[in-house]
């Protein structure tokens, strides 16, 4: 034997491949018309296809991820921005200079300026006024009415971060204006982003004149909630105080547009989401009445016969596993794109310079390969013996890295506390007409869902008599 013989092999170096293409396309559009068709269905296929998938968007080549250790590796990594047909979409809505759109230095101040808002221990102080809207949004049921869950959700949540972050009186009718406005903005802006037709949404039509009119409204709303607080000359701790008083790099104040985006930034996408999760979570709890119950029995395990409030929140474990299914099965945010600011490689895949990537929390977080029973309802799957089973990157409803949302405690507070509110008073049956059908735009939520509710019966009630 030689020394020859026993030299140890060196790996071979391989070179990044190029993605496979999914088929389907058509001319023209490419799969932007599968997304518009059927774009869960589309997007939980990929996975078949490979880890890494290329796409034709118009023109344009577009590179969908489909499993978890990737879209980590994506999120986590420097060599990708904030970007994509997304993002540019949004930036009608959300303007360019808003902390979600923003990228680099800007966006790092901009962070710095609204964290401090959401630190975990700045949230309990925002206790009283969730407690005060979830218990006026369970009184807003009446025995055997019917109930729009849409305009309901969105009431409960514009109203809560207006008063929490904002500080002002936020009456009823400027929250109806904007979840009106929100709700035909957001579904034009998934339009925008799926078929890039640019000129053609210049055209007269009747759709495209009511998207142009909701924008327009929901800036001047966001104009007037601004000159109010300057007219008021009152600073609360507040978010809004904070973006008036903050500073730029140069240490100059903000311009006045950076301040329109910022609170176009606050206000809309939060308010979306966690009004689109309130719409799920009534679903659930409809469709689910044993979930219902057991969350009921959690709270008065907890409270007795006292209203559930904020600070019983951690204790309703079971509560906030509820929460948490809810929002792996039924996503809000169920689509997100990034853009690679050089060459680089992904799962062994080349991603040119400037190339738009995509990847599907909905797709991801019903993968059969992460979950057991993906389809299945199950709160006790994040039980802590048995989440320890689940891919450390299939369930990040929240995204993370620099791009975390900073409101993540703020959410899951509000979304416990209003699940635990309505669980606790009331049992629900849907209504003729009714439709939890998916509706798909920038957000996933229900597609019309009317419920009626009947009160459940205290622990200190006895009922009726025997034979009453």
């Amino acid at each position: 034997m030689t020394v020859d013989s026993v030299r140890p092999e060196v790996p071979e170096v391989r070179e990044p491949s190029v993605p496979p293409l999914a088929g389907g396309a058509v001319p023209v559009l490419g799969h932007g018309w599968k997304l518009v068709r059927d774009p869960l269905g589309f997007l939980a296929r990929l996975r078949d296809h490979g880890d890494v998938v290329r796409l034709r968007m118009g023109p344009k080549t577009v590179y969908a991820v489909t499993t978890p250790a990737l879209t980590g590796a994506l999120a986590l990594s420097p060599d990708y921005e904030i970007g994509g047909p997304l993002w540019e979409s949004l930036e009608g809505l959300l303007g360019k200079r808003g902390v979600a759109t923003a990228n680099g230095p800007m966006h790092r101040r901009q962070r710095r300026t609204v964290q401090p808002a959401f630190r975990a221990d700045i949230v309990p102080e925002y206790g009283p006024i969730m407690e005060e809207e979830s218990d006026a949004f369970a009184a807003r049921w009446e025995r055997g009415a019917t109930v729009d869950c849409t305009s309901e959700s969105f009431r409960v949540a514009v109203r809560v971060a207006a008063r929490c972050l904002l500080r002002g009186r936020f009456m009823d009718e400027r929250a109806e204006r904007l979840s009106l406005a929100l709700t035909t903005v957001f579904r034009g802006m998934y339009r925008r982003m799926v078929i890039p037709a640019g000129p053609l949404y210049r055209l007269p039509l009747p759709s495209i004149r009511a998207f142009d009119r909701a924008l327009a409204d929901l800036h001047a709303l966001v104009d007037e909630i601004i000159d109010e607080r300057r007219a008021s000359g009152q600073k609360p701790n507040d978010l809004l105080t904070a973006l008036l008083e903050a500073k730029n790099d140069d240490g100059d104040p903000i311009d006045e547009q950076e301040i329109h985006d910022q609170v176009v930034a606050i206000l809309t996408p939060g308010s979306e989401t966690v009004a689109s999760t309130i719409m799920w979570l009534l679903q659930v709890l409809t469709e689910h009445p044993e979930q219902a119950d057991k969350v009921a029995a959690e709270v008065r395990s907890v409270t007795g016969d006292r209203p559930v409030g904020f600070a019983d929140v951690r204790k309703l474990s079971h509560t906030n596993n509820v929460v948490v299914e809810a929002m792996r099965l039924r996503p809000a945010v169920w689509i997100l794109t990034r853009r690679a600011v050089a060459e680089t490689e992904l799962g062994g895949y080349r991603i040119p310079a400037g190339a738009d990537i995509v990847y599907s929390p909905y797709a991801i977080q019903r993968d059969p390969r992460s979950y057991r029973g993906h389809l299945d309802f199950d709160p006790d799957r994040w039980l802590p013996e048995r989440s320890a089973d689940i891919p450390k990157y299939a369930m990040r409803p929240f995204s993370l890295g620099n791009r975390k949302c900073p409101s993540d405690h703020f959410s899951m507070a509000l979304l416990s506390l209003v699940t635990a509110t309505l669980a606790s008073r009331w049992h629900f049956e849907a209504v003729s007409g009714s439709s939890d059908a998916t509706r798909v735009g920038i957000t996933l939520r229900p597609h019309d869902l009317r419920l009626r509710a009947r009160p459940r019966r205290s622990s200190a009630d006895p009922g009726p008599p025997a034979g009453g």
